[in-house]
């Protein structure tokens, strides 16, 4: 059975489609979605048995976690423990943007929705229909990349329902990303000010640490 394609206009995005989408989600669904860099697979992070079906989907390897996508730093600070002024620094310059940040996760994320590491990586996008979805929802979604594991990324609802199209109900496209680039991946989860780059994707090295200095 082939993906359904919803159609969301990637600015100003209808509020009955993103309920549509929501109630996919609270029914344990997986749905591709785009967000400012790939499109990428939205679950409810706590339901595990649709986490383990983006797994399944992806053919991930299972200690990887899964990258969450949310509304506000205040959401961050819902889902982190032990976090210092680095993330206020960081989500100060570059959010809404395409900057992933691991910080070490709150009781109310289970373990394993972490990959059983007790970290969790967080972003608020730089896209309208993902970030509705989330505030409708009012929990963050997943955002790990809507492809196949050692495949290209994908820019185009097209190229998720190519790949993926039989293994998801449902795809939301909001047309081409607006990027074609990764997330810079930045670990705080070291605490005492620590900071390590994992990827540095759209946002340079140097910019990080300047934004850190401050």
């Amino acid at each position: 059975m082939s993906a359904e394609i919803l159609r969301i206009h990637p600015d100003e995005p209808e509020s009955d489609r993103i309920q549509y989408v929501v109630s996919c989600l609270r029914s344990g669904k997986v749905v591709g979605i785009p967000t400012d860099t790939f499109y990428g697979l939205a679950v409810d992070p706590v339901n595990l048995r649709a986490v383990e079906r983006i797994y399944e989907i992806k053919s991930r390897l299972k200690h990887k976690p899964l990258s969450l996508l949310i509304s506000s730093l205040a959401q961050a600070y819902e889902l982190s423990r032990d976090i210092d002024s680095s993330l206020d620094k960081l989500a100060e310059k570059f959010w809404p943007g395409p900057l992933t940040v691991i910080v070490k996760a709150s009781s109310r994320l289970p373990l394993r929705s972490t990959a059983n590491t007790g970290n969790v990586a967080l972003r608020v996008p730089d896209a309208a229909i993902p970030r509705a979805v989330v505030e409708s929802f009012g929990l963050p979604v997943t955002a790990t990349s809507a492809n196949l594991r050692g495949t290209p990324e994908c820019t185009h609802a097209a190229c998720v329902r190519d790949m993926l199209g039989d293994r998801l109900p449902l795809i939301v496209d909001g047309g081409p990303t607006g990027r074609c680039v990764p997330t810079t991946i930045v670990d705080l989860s070291g605490g005492a000010g620590s900071w390590q780059i994992l990827r540095e994707g759209a946002i340079p090295t140097h910019a990080i640490a300047l934004a850190l200095q401050r």
